[in-house]
């Protein structure tokens, strides 16, 4: 079950996220200072859990994301006994990419003209993947970059893909498994923009956080 989105007042300011009403951690945030990191599960391959871990994923990216430059605060997180995780990091204008694999951090710079398709490895083969790496590809080839915009990048979310639900980005694996929300955030100079949308009541919320 996930809580909508709403402002957290934490200690190095405001930070607008939706939250994991199980482990009370969350996925997805966007700062008041410009900031905005994305989790994934897994790192580079799909790996066999281990439980029990000493503190969810959703914690430890609230730990690392409650700070002005995140991407120095990895270094001086505890990941000891943490699940293998992804990161993506728009700090500064910049865009980082960071993995966590149970033993190593792995840390790197991304351009920021470039668009990026992600995908958890615990999800997902090397075949899915490819696939939609080819469904985003084929998406792109149809628009200019400068034109798509927060409902664009959210419809992709929620439509792409073969019909194969087990497979789609809107993934529904026999109900055991499935896509529960989907959130778009669009960044400019001024404020943060987070659409998201529950597919489970079909309701959509806008936060903005100046």
């Amino acid at each position: 079950m996930a809580l909508v989105p709403k402002v957290v007042e934490m200690s190095s300011g405001r930070i607008l996220f939706p939250e994991d009403g199980r482990a009370h951690g969350t996925w997805i945030a966007a700062h008041e200072n410009g900031n905005i990191m994305v989790l994934l599960n897994g790192a580079f391959m799909r790996h066999t859990p281990h439980p029990p871990y000493r503190q969810s994923r959703g914690l430890i990216f609230l730990e690392i994301f409650d700070d002005t430059r995140p991407v120095d605060k990895i270094n001086d997180v505890n990941l000891e006994v943490i699940e293998p995780f992804t990161l993506v990091i728009w700090q500064l204008a910049e865009l980082w990419e960071f993995r966590w694999d149970g033993e190593t951090r792995f840390m790197r710079q991304l351009p920021t003209d470039v668009p990026i398709l992600w995908a958890s490895a615990t999800l997902y083969d090397e075949q899915v993947i490819t696939n939609r790496r080819k469904w985003f590809s084929a998406w792109l080839h149809h628009r200019q970059l400068d034109s798509i915009g927060i409902s664009d990048i959210a419809a992709f979310h929620e439509f792409a893909g073969n019909g194969d639900a087990w497979n789609d980005l809107k993934m529904n694996r026999d109900g055991l498994l499935l896509t529960v929300s989907i959130t778009a955030i669009e960044w400019t100079i001024n404020k943060t923009v987070m659409q998201y949308k529950d597919l489970v009541t079909n309701t959509t919320s806008v936060n903005i956080i100046p």
